[in-house]
């Protein structure tokens, strides 16, 4: 349990999905909350289930039962207010708007202003790129633009989905260090959905062991190293007994 004050809250989360007289259970009961600030990795098997769980809580698809609350509201007044934000695998810019553009996208849907799209460039390190199309960015800047354009209204809490799964270790790992600066700057409730293991425990305060289908939690893993983390600690023996613990409890 966090010790934080509590931002979300998930209880007896399920989902089953029917077609005509045949259903196929995908999300068994799931429970857990994340406190304020709090960043929280979540793994398991392929195939488990972790996208539909992300997109519940998100809103983006109903529960076949249980609910979400964000600060006691539940998930589709959150939504509506804004307090979610999401960052998927594909960083989803548009082609034909420059970069600048895209990051601005989400205060113009909303009609309102929040943060300043070029500090977020600046702070996401793509000062400079501001005017460029997608085009003529790499992978890994992309997925920066993304993480810019996620925080533009100042959500409370931020899903993301493998942000960094396709991307090179060299760049995921330069980009797992960007959002923890990030994180520690706005101080935004994290769910981090990743198949990483060491990408997990590098990053979170927790991490949330799902089992296969129909998903429930199998464990949650308090992680055990100080903040703030090296790359260095990735080398350590004490990391990589933690990670074959946690690969046991996968299995």
């Amino acid at each position: 349990m966090s010790l934080r004050p509590p931002m979300l809250e998930i209880r007896e989360l399920s989902k089953i999905y029917r077609s005509g007289r045949d259903s196929v259970p995908a999300i068994g009961s799931v429970s857990f909350s994340a406190g304020r600030g709090e960043f929280l990795a979540i793994i398991g098997p392929s195939g488990c289930g972790k996208t539909t769980l992300l997109k519940i809580i998100g809103d983006l698809l109903e529960p076949s039962a249980g609910y979400v609350s964000v600060e006691g509201l539940p998930a589709r007044q959150a939504r509506l207010k804004g307090m979610f934000s999401f960052v998927f695998q594909n960083p989803v810019l548009l082609p034909w708007r420059r970069i600048i553009e895209n990051v601005r996208l989400p205060l113009e849907i909303l009609g309102r202003h929040s943060r300043d799209p070029e500090q977020l460039l600046q702070m996401v390190g793509l000062a400079g790129f501001e005017k460029r199309y997608p085009k003529e960015l790499s992978g890994g800047m992309q997925h920066r633009a993304a993480l810019a354009r996620a925080l533009t209204f100042d959500p409370q809490v931020l899903l993301m989905d493998e942000p960094f799964g396709a991307l090179d270790e060299f760049t995921r790992d330069a980009l797992n260090r960007q959002l923890l600066q990030i994180w520690r700057e706005t101080g935004v409730t994290i769910l981090f959905v990743t198949h990483g293991i060491g990408e997990a425990l590098f990053l979170a305060d927790r991490v949330i062991v799902l089992s296969g289908r129909p998903t429930t939690v199998r464990a949650t893993f308090q992680v055990p190293f100080p903040r703030p983390r090296e790359d260095s600690l990735k080398e350590t023996e004490h990391f990589q007994e933690v990670v074959r613990s946690l690969r046991e409890k996968l299995e």
